[in-house]
């Protein structure tokens, strides 16, 4: 019997920090709600979940206190539904975002926490009716415990790649992330299992808006188009910065009809709110012009994104504030009636107060 409770505490304690398991994959499980949420909600759900994590090192030290030591038994541990009232319960199922819900790694940390509960419960009515602990339901709690931890470490891996993976003025992903990203798509419109559109992005007359108002309130539009994007995209598209104010959509399942459909939501959702503020109530409002192309499977990712960057240009010829699907019949902007256009008169940086 104390061989076994010495043991408890040598093998299930989970600390209030994060440890390192063995094998742990760092690379990104691919687009999820999760991996498209704000960094400022990313870093919120991060400091959230440690503090998750100290909550529940609490509860497991007084529950090995009072297995070890013997000190006084909680009785809402022995509570059906304890799992939900805890701190670490009230934190998962009350207060954890939205978007962590459809992360695998999550949701196994709710199995695992409930899991956990009912064998602590059993064991503390074992040690309340002073009966030895089993053995089977002591290797109960030690595996669950390594379980649960080992899925805390893959969801905090999970936020830290994701924030890793973001450009740190816009909150779009790196473009360092996206070539890889586009390539899985290419594989699978190879395989003819799904298209996926791309969308070259460029905001109109943005050198204005550095020139006029200063690169402290161009940064700020940048960031503001990125947030308005990903207001209007699917969950699962994802936006890449490219460089300067020029940006990359990836819009997996979408031929070149339905990503016309989501740029199109996406240029009127940009058109239609300011994109930052300054003194005085000074609200800016800026376009954009899209070049769209698909992921070509009989072609190479690089050369899908230049179509996309030459139908963009044109879409700057013809006037800006459109989106262009790219023709390979038309190569110069004299031939323009050729394209598929999405037209709305009027483009640029508009100021308000």
């Amino acid at each position: 019997m104390q061989f076994l409770r010495l043991r408890a505490i040598e093998c299930t304690g989970i600390g209030s920090g994060f440890d390192e398991p063995a094998g742990a994959d760092l690379e990104s499980t691919g687009s999820t709600p999760m991996l498209n949420m704000d960094p400022t909600a990313l870093h919120r759900a991060l400091e959230q979940l440690e503090q998750a994590v100290v909550d529940h090192a609490d509860w497991h030290g007084n529950l090995l206190r009072t297995i070890v030591c013997g000190l006084p038994l909680e009785f809402k541990d022995l509570e059906d539904g304890a799992h939900l009232n805890c701190r670490f319960g009230r934190w998962y199922y009350e207060q954890a975002p939205a978007d962590l819900w459809g992360q695998p790694a999550f949701a196994a940390i709710g199995v695992e926490h409930e899991h956990l509960h009912r064998v602590a419960a059993q064991l503390l009515r074992e040690v309340a009716a002073d009966e030895p602990i089993e053995r089977p339901l002591f290797d109960d709690l030690v595996a669950a415990s390594s379980r649960l931890r080992a899925n805390l470490e893959s969801l905090r891996h999970e936020i830290e790649g994701a924030l890793r993976n973001r450009d740190e003025l816009t909150g779009a992903f790196g473009r360092a992330e996206m070539l890889p990203e586009l390539r899985q798509w290419h594989a699978l419109a190879k395989r003819r299992v799904q298209p996926c559109c791309i969308a070259f992005m460029d905001l109109d007359h943005f050198k204005e808006i550095n020139d006029r108002y200063g690169h402290a309130m161009g940064d700020a539009v940048l960031a503001g188009a990125v947030h308005n994007l990903t207001q209007h995209l699917r969950p699962y598209d994802k936006v890449f910065r490219y460089g300067g104010d020029e940006f990359l959509i990836s819009l997996p399942g979408a031929d070149l009809a339905i990503g016309q459909a989501v740029i199109k939501r996406v240029r009127d959702g940009l058109a239609s709110q300011p994109l930052a503020g300054g003194p005085g109530g000074l609200a800016l409002h800026a376009t954009a012009s899209f070049g769209l192309a698909l992921l070509d499977p009989d072609v190479g990712v690089e050369e899908s994104i230049e179509r996309a960057d030459q139908a963009m240009l044109l879409a700057k010829t013809a006037g800006r504030n459109r989106a262009i699907s790219w023709d390979a019949n038309v190569t110069t902007g004299t031939r323009l009636p050729r394209l598929q256009l999405d037209d709305v008169p009027g483009s640029g940086c508009v100021a308000s107060r």
